[in-house]
């Protein structure tokens, strides 16, 4: 089945790397961009206010990845927003003869989409350089053959074109990262290790006290790819190798792609390596008809977003993987694919991959959960695994009790705002939520803080599984409590293991946050905002807030708004939008639907929407405010208006505020 891929010739690059171009500094004034654009060399100068955290949805917006070919070579950057502006358009880093493409910190934050680093590639991009840069998006780069870097004496060895050791580019780096580079990408790479030519090295780890994610992936590590040999005693920090994955997941925006990918390498009609644990979705477009401008409908857009769909169907009904698609009486999907995972998929101590950064959502029952890029889903058909550096970890304990209006959001919110997570320091590593408020936390609020593990740069984000992950289990999934009590066993962090830092946190010291526009580090607390803030448009929804217990939360705002004579106000639109079909049938049996209906809100169908502005909900100008329960607010994410983040509470209090507001549960109207 895999003749093809298998007879596929790879070679190693030369032990040096000739790389003869331009610079491009991302940088935050955009006159300067407009100068290099028009030709203009900038020398490097260390005061250059280069951009920080530059997002993958600014390199390439939701709408350019309706693309999934070499056509993305025209649009790198178009969504970067530098000093208000967006200075760079189509085909203009395509035109520019830049091989090299400088910024500053966390480069490549958010969406694990694999389409920025393509893009940028197919532009003529063959460096970037940053001063650190995220987890996906650096192992995409390197999936690619993208060359990354955080040194800066590069600059002037690039563009003087002078001969540079490929060493330079890998360092410290394990000896799988090495030989990925040296292939200069993982399908290479792939092919490589499937005919003998490199050898994944063995780690002969001693057994030590682990985290619970230490223990899940030392049980789920390859040992023999030929003769599926799983598991070793331990695990550390460092060990490099791969993971043997329980799921594989991927929706429209990305199936299409690796599609295309996969066909290249293993051969046209060539069938994937055990189909009935991969899942594909249809979630991210299907309300994009009503949203969509009619300029870019002229462009061709809307057909392209079509054909996302259309391409993904016709692979899973040839593959033979189920697809959990649009819903066939009306506008919407059957899920959101991260709310789905949690509810049906997802088990203690199992591994899953997923084509989005949120993957790690479903770390809440206890499972190493994490996003990857496409080439890396490719890399997965053929082998059940994937490959990984096992990580570092760090604590986030929570003590005593948060007080009854602040929930996970704000909890989460906080965390972003840390100078640890702002500056870098959580990237790649793995996220252990755990102390006295965690474990009182349901499991849909626990999903809330694993799956915005991608906001901290995370490599997951992990709860482990407990009793009241037992009860979930029986309840969600009509398991025997001897079951759910097996699979929970042995799933908790060892005393002493290793943890590269601890933030602690007082819970009864958190009210209720925002995170202000612009990213979601940039948190305050609702009480200490310098005036009102009016709000146009509420969005409530997405999958960090889309679950069962975010709608508990949304219709005891709206019971006692009601109560109060209160209800959305004219002039503020207000949506609402279930996680999954079974989300929608929880919420309709308790007669929320009514609630949200008689209080002004509109109800909408499952689906991913307003958060990566494709669907109700978003803005259609930079006046407009939004307050949502979506878990990122970067520049054009959901359109050009701004967006606060917040709570359930926060957001259905806003709601019926009018402004933004937070909810008192003793008081009979928002504060």
């Amino acid at each position: 089945m895999l003749t093809k891929l298998l007879e596929r010739e790879v070679t190693k690059r030369p032990d040096t790397v000739r790389l003869q171009g331009r610079i491009l500094f991302l940088t935050e004034d955009p006159d300067l961009i407009r100068r290099q654009l028009e030709g203009v060399d900038l020398e490097w100068d260390p005061s250059i206010p280069l951009r920080d955290d530059i997002s993958t949805d600014e390199i390439t917006p939701g709408w350019v990845c309706y693309y999934y070919d070499e056509k993305l070579g025209e649009y790198p950057y178009v969504g970067l927003r530098c000093g208000g502006e967006l200075p760079i358009g189509r085909n203009d880093v395509l035109n520019g003869g830049f091989v090299c493409s400088v910024s500053g910190k966390r480069r490549g934050k958010g969406s694990s989409r694999e389409a920025a680093p393509y893009a940028e590639q197919a532009a003529g991009i063959r460096v970037v350089i940053a001063e650190n840069i995220e987890r996906i998006y650096r192992e995409n780069c390197e999936n690619r053959g993208i060359l990354a870097s955080t040194d800066f004496s590069l600059i002037e060895k690039i563009r003087a074109g002078d001969e540079i050791p490929l060493e330079t580019f890998i360092g410290d780096a394990g000896r799988i990262e090495r030989d990925i580079i040296e292939y200069g990408g993982l399908l290479d790479y792939a092919v490589a290790r499937l005919t003998g030519l490199v050898q994944v090295p063995e780690i002969r780890t001693a057994p030590r006290p682990m985290t619970v994610a230490e223990k899940i992936l030392a049980r789920h590590w390859v040992t023999d790819l030929a003769e599926d040999a799983v598991g070793v005693p331990a695990v550390r920090p460092g060990d490099t190798g791969f993971a043997r994955t329980d799921l594989r997941f991927s929706h429209e925006y990305v199936t299409p792609m690796a599609a295309t990918f996969w066909e290249d390498f293993a051969g046209e009609g060539a069938g994937l390596n055990e189909p009935e644990s991969i899942v594909f979705f249809r979630d991210h477009l299907a309300f994009l008809d009503q949203v969509m401008t009619e300029e870019r409908k002229q462009m061709g857009l809307l057909d392209a977003a079509h054909a996302l769909h259309d391409r993904q169907r016709e692979f899973s009904e040839q593959q033979g993987v189920r697809l959990h698609g649009e819903l066939p009486d009306r506008v919407g999907s059957e899920a959101i694919c991260h709310v789905m995972v949690q509810d049906r998929y997802a088990l203690p101590g199992t591994v899953i991959i997923g084509s989005d950064s949120h993957t790690p959502h479903s770390g809440c029952i206890g499972c190493v959960a994490f996003g990857v890029g496409t080439s890396a889903i490719v890399n997965s058909w053929t082998t059940r695994d994937v490959r990984l550096q096992v990580p570092r970890s760090v604590r986030v304990r929570v003590s005593g009790a948060l007080p009854e209006n602040v929930t996970a959001k704000d909890l989460i919110i906080e965390v972003l705002r840390h100078p640890y997570v702002k500056g870098g320091d959580a990237i790649g590593k793995i996220i252990e939520y755990c102390g006295e408020a965690v474990e009182e936390l349901g499991i849909d609020e626990r999903a809330t803080l694993t799956n915005m593990a991608a906001e901290v740069g995370g490599f997951t984000g992990i709860v482990a599984p407990d009793g009241r992950t037992v009860d979930w289990l029986i309840e969600r999934r009509g398991m025997e409590r001897a079951e759910a009590e097996s699979l929970v066993a042995g799933l908790s962090s060892d005393e002493g293991a290793e943890y590269e830092w601890t933030l602690e946190i007082d819970a009864s010291s958190l009210r209720p946050m925002v995170a202000q526009p612009g990213d979601p580090g940039n948190g305050i607390f609702v009480d200490e905002l310098e005036e009102e803030v009016p709000v146009d448009i509420v969005y409530a929804g997405s999958c960090t807030g889309g679950k069962r217990e975010d709608f508990d939360m949304y219709a005891a705002v709206v019971r006692a708004g009601l109560e109060a004579g209160g209800r959305v106000p004219e002039g503020v639109s207000a949506y609402i939008q279930y996680g999954s079909i079974d989300v929608e049938a929880y919420a309709r049996e308790r007669g929320y639907d009514r609630l949200f209906e008689e209080a002004g809100l509109t109800v909408l169908a499952p689906g991913c929407g307003a958060c990566i502005n494709a669907g109700p909900g978003v803005s259609t100008s930079s006046e407009q405010v939004t307050v949502s329960s979506i878990n990122r607010n970067f520049p054009g994410r959901s359109g050009p208006g701004k967006v606060y983040l917040g709570s359930p509470y926060t957001v259905m209090a806003s709601a019926l505020a009018g402004r933004l507001a937070t909810y008192e549960p003793e008081a009979a109207v928002p504060a």
